[in-house]
């Protein structure tokens, strides 16, 4: 007799959370999301007809999707999609998947972009756009400029914006600054690379299929944020502001590379898990 959706559901979850170390209500949900995917129904829809019996093409097609997910693929790349701040975005392994930590990033900028003037804002490292295309949506008089030095990471941020509707967001492949030919912004924001290149957690989990060159960067993970921070006042009008993300123990250092780069109104915020997890700084509104 054909396996019922629940009994998949149960089997698949359990070896999920032993090949990868899952809370048993996590396994579950990926379980079920992996066989809605497969089957095309939605996780009330299984739960509805948990008894119904698995036909074999149906069994083959979860049975692959399982068996990416049990070798570690994240499931979002599994997916082709990834929710943010309320929004679906594509993603491929050409971009890094969207965390819910970057919505703070998000958050903070948007206090710092008029909801109803224009306002010039810069995203360095765009990758699938997560935070350009969600500024430019909840922003529609900014105009929004994102930059990748990826041309396959800009192809899957050109698609996100064009399926949400950012029509005031411009792309531009550059190596951060370096194509800007001396624009000047209200704001920058950044999502860079921050891990150090020497970490072992490159090797371990998601990490492992997410492009390197958008994770890891020096021996102490900062030498991208070191750019973003110097090159910043070439690029900021007076006045304006650099937001930028880093890892759990660079507030500190990151807070001082402002500090050298002459910004003022410096601090650090937290994330929902009291990680200090984005630091800022206001060029002087004098010079």
């Amino acid at each position: 007799m054909a396996a019922s959706i629940n009994e998949i559901v149960r089997c698949s979850a359990l070896a999920l959370a032993r090949a990868l170390g899952l809370g048993a209500a996590e396994a579950r949900l990926e379980a079920q999301i992996l066989l809605g995917q497969a089957l095309g129904r939605s996780r009330a829809g299984l739960i509805a007809h948990g008894d119904d019996p698995l036909d074999p093409e149906q069994t083959a097609a979860f049975a692959d999707l399982f068996e990416r997910r049990w070798s570690g693929e994240p499931i979002a790349y599994i997916l082709g999609e990834r929710e943010f701040y309320s929004l679906n975005f594509k993603v491929t392994p050409a971009v890094l998947i969207p965390r819910p930590e970057t919505e703070l990033l998000v958050e903070l900028a948007l206090e710092r972009i008029p909801a109803d003037g224009p306002c010039r804002v810069l995203d360095l490292g765009t990758g699938s756009g997560a935070v350009a295309v969600t500024l430019a949506l909840h922003r529609p008089q900014a105009k929004v400029i994102a930059v990748d030095q990826s041309a396959t990471a800009l192809e899957v941020a050109r698609e996100n914006a064009q399926q949400l509707g950012a029509g005031n967001l411009r792309l531009i492949q550059s190596d951060w600054y370096a194509a800007l030919d001396g624009e000047k912004f209200d704001l920058i924001v950044s999502n860079p690379p921050y891990i150090a290149s020497a970490d072992p957690h490159l090797a371990q989990g998601d990490l492992r299929f997410e492009p390197a060159a958008a994770l890891a960067s020096g021996a102490n993970g900062l030498d991208d944020i070191r750019t973003i921070v110097r090159g910043a006042a070439t690029h900021l009008k007076p006045g304006g502001w650099l937001l930028f993300e880093h890892g759990y123990d660079q507030a500190a250092a990151c807070r001082e590379l402002l500090v050298q780069s002459g910004f003022e109104q410096i601090g650090s915020s937290t994330d929902l898990a009291g990680i200090e997890r984005v630091s800022y700084g206001q060029l002087n509104p004098r010079i």
